[in-house]
């Protein structure tokens, strides 16, 4: 009971929070102190999420990383990490989009709990990659978010429509550079993801592997690309963006392609 209270409480205050930004996001408010309630009540959804999460992902199995589990538990780490960085940086209006999603995982790990997925296995090189794999994900996914609103905001300047809804957004200028500095942390996190996948795994191209090890360095390769071309050619605008989201796309399968066909689709 508990659980089922925690996470309807989780998901009023995620879409609360979703809907003050995008109301003060549609009027141009700009103001530092009118996040700071916003980022308040999202710091309180996500610690039910995280109780929420507690409960669903662990058992005396070891964790169980079914597919809604794991995404649950991926978006959750996306809303802690957009929180913790509004406090010092203008990408709290990222929220809009990104805390609706983690209350939709949220539910959809309570609602379909049946199949379980359980990592038992708690050597710490295993961990780290597990850690890394996630933190790189999460954070690469919100450059992604970051990367569309920065096509928004250069298709309004180039159409010289500069509304309300670009007025509230920090310059283009300060949005790519947030943009590729989250890229940049994102791809040295998947460079420790990859290390030590090679170094703890047992084999990283394995028959059951080898698509997300491919996909994986796929997306690391487009993203180092697109920090090389941000440094040699002063790459920005849409072709950083198409690069962005490109790793992406490829990143998403990598993590989940295989989940969603094993679990959902073939039943495994």
């Amino acid at each position: 009971m508990s659980t089922i209270f925690f996470g309807a409480t989780a998901v009023i205050l995620y879409f609360w929070v979703a809907f003050r930004l995008g109301v003060r996001l549609s009027h141009g408010a700009t103001a530092t102190h009118d996040k700071r309630l916003p980022i308040a009540v999202g710091m309180g959804a996500v610690t039910l999420h995280g109780l929420v999460l507690y409960s669903t992902l662990a058992s005396v199995q070891g964790l169980n990383l079914s597919f809604f589990n794991a995404f649950s538990f991926v978006t959750w780490l996306i809303a802690v990490l957009l929180l913790i960085a509004a406090i010092t940086k203008p990408v709290e209006n990222l929220g809009i989009a990104l805390l609706p999603s983690a209350a939709i995982a949220m539910v959809l790990s309570l609602v379909f709990p049946a199949s379980e997925a359980h990592l038992d296995d708690m050597r710490v090189g295993l961990n780290i990659h597990v850690l890394t794999s996630v933190l790189a994900f999460s954070l690469l996914n919100i450059a992604a978010i970051q990367a569309i609103l920065v096509a928004i905001q250069n298709y309004h300047l180039r159409n010289r429509r500069p509304g309300g809804f670009i007025r509230a957004l920090p310059p283009l200028q300060t949005m790519e550079h947030l943009l590729f500095q989250m890229i940049g942390l994102g791809v040295v996190l998947q460079t420790l993801s990859l290390a030590t996948g090679f170094v703890f795994l047992e084999d990283m191209f394995a028959q059951h592997m080898v698509h997300k090890t491919v996909l994986a360095i796929l997306a690391w390769f487009v993203f180092a690309t697109v920090l090389w071309g941000r440094w040699r050619f002063g790459w920005r605008g849409r072709t950083a963006i198409r690069w962005t989201l490109s790793g992406f796309v490829s990143l998403l399968l990598a993590y989940f392609g295989s989940k969603l066909v094993l679990e959902l689709l073939l039943g495994r």
